[in-house]
């Protein structure tokens, strides 16, 4: 049996389907910050807005939610025998926090000019990394939290950066000491370890899979390399104090595409 195939029929294990609407079934939250996961036909095809949703020949698929997504979607499906179905569906608006971080090195909030290239530079290679298609599913593996500790930042919040507004905090930030191991929250694929990047410092992606992707943020050390095969709860860095911080702690981020996804819509209660 391929990985493909068992991962396939996997997914009415370790995704328990929540809901359904006609031939289509899913699991997970229409909200900003969502991530669905969900079952279709063998063959059927997927639009979300008009986009080309792939869909494995065993028929999962996955699609989400940016934080600041429209209050309605549009999810049309193909099926194999020619049907067509297009359904609305709603998409809960969240409000979110403002978060204040002060005592920041100026340069962190407002980099010199001649930093600027370093980082459009940086920006690009991550934005590359998203774009590549790793067809198999390993976010069927279900998600887990990569660290533990005190919950120092949330999804969503609008920041600002001594005094000044900033971009909103697109990922969850886990407070822990320097050297605390950071596992993997679900198989993957690595795609990006670097070391050193203006704002994130060391920094890991793991993708998931059909574009689903983790990123770990001001890392300490990666024991992880580009190209690595890991399994959920696998040590994969540490966290660490590195780039734009206050402190140490692990920054988890994730999305899906283009749109930044909330972690902790994924996961249990952290113990």
């Amino acid at each position: 049996m391929t990985i493909r195939i068992w991962m396939g029929c996997m997914a009415l294990i370790l995704w328990p389907l929540w809901a359904s609407a006609g031939n289509l079934n899913w699991r997970g939250e229409w909200t900003q910050g969502g991530l669905i996961v969900g079952q279709a036909p063998p063959g059927t095809r997927l639009e979300l807005d008009g986009q080309p949703v792939p869909v494995t020949p065993e028929g999962v698929f996955v699609f989400g939610f940016h934080r600041d997504a429209p209050p309605q979607v549009q999810l049309r499906a193909i099926f194999p025998d020619g049907r067509q179905e297009a359904r609305p569906f709603a998409i809960a608006q969240r409000e979110y926090q403002i978060q204040r971080l002060d005592g920041l090195p100026p340069s962190k909030v407002t980099p010199p000019p001649a930093v600027l290239e370093r980082i459009r530079r940086e920006n690009a290679r991550v934005d590359a990394v998203r774009q590549q298609e790793i067809p198999t599913p390993y976010f069927l593996s279900g998600f887990a939290w990569p660290a533990t500790g005190r919950i120092s930042g949330v999804y969503g919040s609008q920041r600002i950066l001594n005094g000044q507004p900033r971009q909103p905090h697109y990922g969850v930030d886990i407070a822990a000491p320097v050297g605390t191991p950071v596992r993997a929250p679900a198989d993957g694929i690595v795609t990006l370890a670097e070391p050193d990047l203006y704002y994130s410092g060391a920094t890991l992606i793991i993708d998931h899979g059909y574009r689903v992707s983790s990123s770990f943020l001001h890392l300490n050390q990666i024991s992880a390399h580009v190209g690595q095969k890991v399994r959920k709860g696998e040590v994969v860095a540490t966290v660490g104090k590195s780039g734009r911080v206050t402190g140490p702690h692990l920054d988890w981020r994730m999305n899906w595409r283009e749109a930044r996804i909330d972690p902790t819509l994924l996961v249990p209660p952290m113990r």
